[in-house]
């Protein structure tokens, strides 16, 4: 390579990055402003940095073959930064894509079609903030509490109200804001942490979250913290049946309940983007299931609807949990009390159970079981399966691409094709359920699949997603 041709290169790249760094202020000014969220072919590109911009444009070549340049967005970013939107999910890198094609018109006359159902006027969604508490702050807790924080700027109207704890100790307040600002997995909080302990609260890049401490749930007025009508989520995993959640309900100041594990009895389990449409107007207790559930059910349900699913075993290799010991010691269920750190642990696991409570047409067709590994967050499910018809690793894995790209499924399915991909590369993941495509293995009616999934943050953004249905945050999709 000449050294013409290496200057060419850096210009090139430097030029695109100072684009980026112009459309930064467009996309945020439409996100806090309007609340539009905008994408290219299904990465996210609000709040994110310059360099992340570009790299959300480079995926496009995954799915159009060619390649995808901020001078192709750039001028449907600045036209829509034009237009009186209502909230919306927008696609910019799809919009730029069908542009191409289109003949004899302008950007403008373009959009004003492309976005006739989102300015009618509307605007925003909700007219007031949804007040959310956690109850408990554990693992999936804290990250729930990052991601309704992250999205606060855009007015999205969930507001995080409070966290509810058991009795602590002195310093209990600075250990747990401690704790919300680092993790050894998923790195220092993105923003600024104080603690005011005159009025037991952590304030969190401008939100002021109460802290109270309570041992019984029906203990708690929420509206003497000015809290009322809100969404608790049950993150201790307590209690898992009716009985045990209506507590919540006991409560002054709380319309529903949901819990971040699956649900017993007549507890509606959802995994967003497959059955949120059961979700009713009188529903009070709901489940979000598992995280290994929300893995596998948006993969099995497209293989099941494209070629049918006669019968199949789940193996989760599942990072280690709290559930498990450092060292060895007592456990009430098998293997588990051994070292977490230090073995691989066989153990049970009820997603194959709990798939049957989403996709009831596979009653009886799946085995399920778990391998506890010494990882500390990304799991893998295999899934094994006898198919209904005859197919190819090319065929299935086109029908899984093709849903990852899906307006309906976008948000819960990746595909990669990368054959270098490992587990640590996909901490922090949003979608529930990763393809890893270059593992698929098709041999006639005889497939295996494997699924990646983030099993604290992929799950986590699952959560939310399930939480925003409930408070009526329900977004058009335009791209």
């Amino acid at each position: 390579m000449t050294a013409a041709i290496e200057q060419d290169n850096l210009d090139n790249w430097r030029s695109h990055e100072a684009l980026a760094e112009k459309m930064i202020p467009l996309i945020g000014g439409l996100y806090r402003d309007r609340d539009v969220i905008l994408y290219s072919f299904g990465r996210k590109l609000t709040r994110e940095s310059a360099v992340g911009i570009l790299r959300a444009h480079r995926f496009a070549r995954q799915i159009t073959g060619a390649e995808l340049l901020v001078t192709d967005t750039m001028p449907i970013l600045a036209a829509l930064s034009e237009i009186d939107l209502d909230s919306a999910k927008i696609d910019i890198g799809e919009l730029a894509h069908e542009f191409k094609s289109s003949k004899g018109t302008s950007v403008e006359e373009f959009l004003a079609e492309r976005t006739s159902d989102i300015t009618t006027g509307h605007g925003r969604i909700l007219a007031e903030p949804t007040d959310v508490v956690l109850y408990g702050f554990g693992r999936i807790g804290r990250l729930l509490a990052r991601i309704l924080i992250d999205r606060t700027g855009s007015g999205e109207k969930l507001r995080l109200r409070a966290i509810v704890l058991r009795p602590g100790g002195d310093g209990d307040l600075a250990k747990r804001a401690s704790l919300l600002r680092r993790d050894s997995i998923h790195g220092r909080f993105d923003g600024t942490v104080t603690v005011d302990h005159t009025n037991s609260s952590i304030i969190a890049n401008g939100n002021v979250i109460k802290v109270i401490y309570a041992s019984s749930p029906e203990d708690i007025d929420y509206t003497e913290y000015g809290i009322d009508d809100a969404i608790v989520v049950d993150n201790t995993g307590r209690w898992r049946d009716e009985a045990g959640l209506s507590h919540h309900l006991q409560a002054t100041g709380v319309s529903k309940v949901l819990l971040t594990a699956p649900g017993k009895g007549d507890i509606k389990n959802v995994i967003y983007g497959i059955n949120h449409d059961v979700i009713t107007e009188s529903d009070t207790i709901l489940s979000a299931a598992s995280c290994t559930t929300n893995a596998i059910v948006p993969t099995l349900k497209v293989i099941d609807d494209t070629f049918g699913i006669e019968s199949g075993h789940v193996e989760t290799v599942h990072s280690y949990t709290n559930d498990q010991n450092l060292t060895d010691n007592f456990h009430d269920k098998e293997r588990r009390g051994r070292s977490a750190p230090l073995n691989m642990v066989i153990t049970e696991t009820g997603a194959a159970r709990a798939v049957v409570k989403v996709l009831p047409q596979l009653a009886g067709k799946l085995t399920g079981n778990a391998i506890r590994v010494p990882t500390p967050n990304v799991s893998l499910a295999i899934l094994n399966l006898n198919l209904g018809e005859e197919t190819t690793t090319d065929e299935l894995n086109a029908q899984l691409r093709e849903a990852s790209l899906s307006v309906e499924l976008r948000e819960q399915i990746d595909y990669t094709t990368s054959v270098e991909l490992v587990s640590s590369d996909l901490v922090g993941a949003e979608r529930a359920s990763i393809v890893d495509s270059s593992a698929t293995i098709v041999n006639g009616n005889r497939a295996v699949l494997y699924v990646w999934y983030d099993n604290e943050a992929g799950y986590s953004f699952q959560v939310v997603r399930v939480i925003q249905h409930l408070a009526g945050l329900r977004y058009p999709v335009v791209g």
